[in-house]
């Protein structure tokens, strides 16, 4: 595909997010009609379909004949189809339960992959106005400015982002804490938890923490992520330190390899059933 045609999808994709961001803005102080998917701390509410179906409308519009992958759409269906045809990924709102609460971590999440591979993606966080997007070999971008990942080399002297998820079974949070012990004594310098699996891989895109692990998220919650943090000059790995899977549901983000390799190298594993 053509700079000029990905030039093209980018910016169609920077325009969904943002029209989907003015949706975000409009309702995150109003009570809200809450449901529940997969557990009672997985939640979707009507605006995350309100943004999927907005933006989903205006891409079949100009680009009838390529696929979508949606949250609220593949929940139905259960399974994930990722062909090699052209296809777009979307997380309309990332961090509902943040949405829901008001905490200001929300993103709408557009991702476009041909042949399994991503090849632009945008982040946008409306709620404070930040729109992260890269497209390959184009750099990666936050408000305009070119952002570059961390450098650190030494776990020792890193910052960590990680998730517990909303899948709270006991056999499955031991291994979470597991996991938050092993960094913690290692010792990082710390380990935050923004909500949003899209927003913590920015923040390592544009050097704010040093590595990324997460277990149990889906494609349409880190596909778009992905490629901004290998345009800042970052890097994604599967959590075995291989190439990352895009349906395998885990993720290893980090500025540097070295940090990347020790992040999976002290993981416990988290069996997921794959997308």
């Amino acid at each position: 595909m053509s700079q000029e045609n990905l030039d093209e999808l980018l910016n169609l994709a920077v325009q969904c997010a943002k029209e989907a961001g003015k949706l975000i803005v409009s309702a995150i102080n109003k009570e809200k009609k809450i449901q529940t998917k997969t557990s009672s701390t997985d939640l979707v509410t009507e605006t995350d379909k309100a943004c999927e179906e907005l933006i989903v409308t205006k891409i079949k519009d100009l680009y009838p004949d390529h696929d979508i992958i949606g949250e609220e759409s593949t929940v139905l269906n259960s399974k994930v189809h990722l062909t090699s045809r052209p296809t777009w990924i979307i997380d309309p709102i990332d961090g509902t339960t943040n949405f829901v609460h008001g905490f200001p971590y929300v993103a709408v999440c557009i991702g476009f992959s041909i042949k399994q591979k991503v090849k632009l993606g945008v982040v946008y966080n409306p709620i404070l106005n930040r729109l992260y997007y890269a497209k390959e070999g184009g750099g990666a971008f936050l408000n305009s400015q070119r952002i570059e990942a961390s450098q650190c080399t030494d776990l020792t002297k890193s910052l960590l982002i990680s998730e517990w998820g909303s899948n709270r079974k006991p056999e499955r949070l031991k291994k979470v804490q597991e996991n938050f012990n092993n960094f913690l004594t290692c010792p990082c310098h710390g380990i935050r938890s923004t909500g949003s699996a899209a927003l913590n891989m920015c923040l390592i895109a544009e050097g704010r923490a040093d590595g990324n692990y997460e277990f149990g998220i889906h494609v349409w919650d880190y596909a778009a992520s992905s490629i901004i943090v290998e345009e800042a000059n970052g890097v994604v790995l599967d959590v075995t330190s291989g190439s990352v899977d895009l349906l395998a549901r885990r993720v290893v983000a980090a500025g540097t390899k070295k940090i990347a390799l020790e992040i999976c190298a002290n993981l416990v594993e988290i069996q997921d059933e794959r997308d």
